[in-house]
């Protein structure tokens, strides 16, 4: 006999949300349908990890006179990335050498950028561009000089805070893929951290997080965030748990 599925009585509560709640169960297990969907998102997670990050599409993808700089961490590999964490927020050795001689090409920069593979390239492929493209055009138009737009291959978040110093900008923002989860694994995170250098903590930046436009933050949105939060550091100097977000009080930065 087919053994008979259990409804949860939370099972209502899954529109609003989704966590894996009310999957109901047969006997002492998972239905089969919910356990392939959890072994589905699972195999999304990991290959999301793994995938490898295609930095040519990205700088093809940078707005035209924008210079393109790509760097590695000192991480040489993704199975050294995963495991050590440490190599990842420091800069290989060629890499520092070649943000070293750029340094000084735009006259203190008030801004740089970083794209960064982090923990989901699939992330970064799918939505880096599209925010970072429309906070440029914001900025641009309101006269930022911005530094040469960095991409960085095997990641942390803190890898930021030396290329920043290395380039001589006032901030930093690191466009970075999150870690991926069974909702989604092709989440961004926006890191902005005032006058980077190595040792900055957590606490000394804003993160704007869960960027994509399936269930989080939609683009539009973030570069407003983002915008928004970058002008209010240059005015106080300071960015972290000081600098709270107040952005949707304001009217929109971002141009249609």
């Amino acid at each position: 006999m087919r053994p008979r599925i259990a409804e949860d009585p939370w099972h209502s509560l899954r529109k609003l949300t989704s966590a894996r709640i009310a999957q109901g169960h047969s006997g002492g297990s998972l239905p089969t349908q919910p356990m392939l969907e959890f072994e589905l998102a699972r195999a999304r997670a990991r290959d999301a990890v793994h995938l490898s990050f295609d930095t040519l599409a990205l700088a093809k993808g940078a707005p035209n006179g924008l210079e393109v700089i790509e760097v590695h961490s000192a991480a040489p590999t993704r199975d050294i990335y995963l495991r050590r964490p440490d190599l990842g927020r420091r800069l290989d050795l060629p890499s520092r050498t070649r943000l070293e001689a750029q340094s000084g090409a735009v006259s203190q920069p008030a801004i740089g950028f970083v794209i960064a593979d982090g923990l989901s390239a699939l992330a970064v492929h799918r939505h880096a561009l599209a925010v970072f493209n429309l906070a440029y055009s914001a900025l641009r138009a309101t006269d930022w000089q911005i530094a040469p737009i960095v991409i960085a291959e095997q990641a942390r978040v803190a890898l930021g805070d030396e290329i920043g110093e290395l380039l001589a900008a006032k901030q930093v923002a690191v466009l970075i893929g999150e870690r991926p989860g069974l909702s989604t694994a092709d989440s961004l995170g926006i890191y902005l951290t005032y006058a980077p250098r190595p040792g900055r903590s957590d606490a000394e930046r804003n993160c704007i997080s869960n960027v994509h436009p399936n269930g989080g933050l939609g683009y539009a949105q973030a570069a407003h965030k983002l915008v928004w939060l970058l002008h209010e550091a240059r005015r106080r100097q300071l960015t972290g748990v000081l600098l709270k977000d107040d952005s949707e009080s304001c009217p929109t930065l971002i141009g249609s």
